[in-house]
């Protein structure tokens, strides 16, 4: 287990200037990149506050999210094909409006791992503990740069607490209007994937879960994309995957169990769908050996366009 984390590289924390990525960053990130004007693509420019139309500190967080969501490349923020695919004139969705997007883009968040925490609690936190406080996560994370033997500020650590709850958590209806708003515009809060509730058993009542379910409305093509990114199998090599456990696509790093937070059941109604719509999958279940095979080839980009074109 050590050696899967460790893989990761260096832990990140901090970039965002403790904004979550609101519902449009992306977009105007991706215009402001694509300029045909290349001396008005920089983002320390300080002509970028007026192109972006945002603060000087969201500036700087727009371009922390553009990396950590993998919409553009690290070394000169060029964006990605899956950037283009989603944000260029005749991109598939623009302005964010399809859920299943949505689910795509966390995915990316997740695996990139540029904001190591979203890796880190989709892919081992939650393995720890399904109900949590932000002192339970904060505690965690700081373990975890002691035993990779890292040094980060506790006080950037505590911030990324906050912001990832933010990007998630449905706002309280009790806050302020004003602070309702800017949590409502947070980019992956209609996913439910982080609910706040409160454990009347502890002193503490600000408790947050990340419970596994079925994902009824996470859909098949995306589901089939995750698997087809992550383990490799729509390479044309001759070494190709060709087949998958089930073990591994419910607990490897990165996996549809892991990233969409699947119940074993949910995995195996996923599975069967993906059989019953995809031509050439085929999911054995022999003495206790479970496992998905592919025996056809299938390329990731087409499963998007299958998606996006009955959206």
């Amino acid at each position: 287990m050590k050696e899967n984390l460790d893989s990761m590289g260096t832990l990140r924390f901090s970039g965002h200037e403790s904004f979550q990525c609101r519902n449009l960053w992306l977009k105007k990130g991706f215009d402001f990149v694509t300029n045909p004007d290349e001396s008005r693509t920089d983002f320390n420019h300080d002509l970028a506050v007026l192109d972006l139309g945002v603060g000087k500190n969201m500036v700087s967080s727009i371009r922390f999210w553009l990396k950590a969501f993998d919409m553009v490349d690290d070394e000169n923020e060029q964006p990605t094909q899956l950037a283009e695919y989603l944000f260029s004139e005749s991109g598939r969705d623009p302005f964010l409006e399809d859920l299943g997007t949505l689910w795509l883009l966390h995915y990316k968040l997740v695996k990139k791992s540029e904001a190591s925490i979203y890796h880190l609690v989709f892919n081992r936190f939650r393995k720890q503990r399904i109900e949590f406080t932000k002192e339970h996560l904060f505690s965690y994370l700081v373990n975890e740069c002691e035993r990779l033997d890292e040094n980060h500020s506790p006080n950037s650590i505590e911030k990324d607490v906050g912001v990832f709850l933010k990007s998630y958590v449905t706002p309280d209806q009790q806050k302020k209007k004003d602070k309702i708003e800017d949590r409502y515009s947070s980019l992956l809060i209609d996913l439910n994937l982080v609910k706040k509730f409160k454990n009347y058993g502890t002193q503490e009542n600000e408790w947050y879960k990340i419970e596994s379910s079925d994902r009824e409305m996470l859909p098949i093509e995306i589901f089939f994309y995750v698997i087809l990114d992550n383990f490799d199998t729509s390479s044309t090599n001759a070494n190709r995957r060709k087949s998958i456990s089930f073990h591994k696509l419910m607990n490897e790093d990165n996996s549809p169990g892991n990233i969409f937070a699947l119940t074993p059941d949910a995995l195996v109604t996923k599975i069967n769908q993906l059989v019953q719509n995809f031509y050439g999958v085929v999911y054995k279940d022999n003495a206790g050996v479970r496992e998905l095979q592919f025996n056809a080839e299938f390329d990731k980009e087409e499963i998007l366009d299958k998606y996006y074109a009955k959206n």
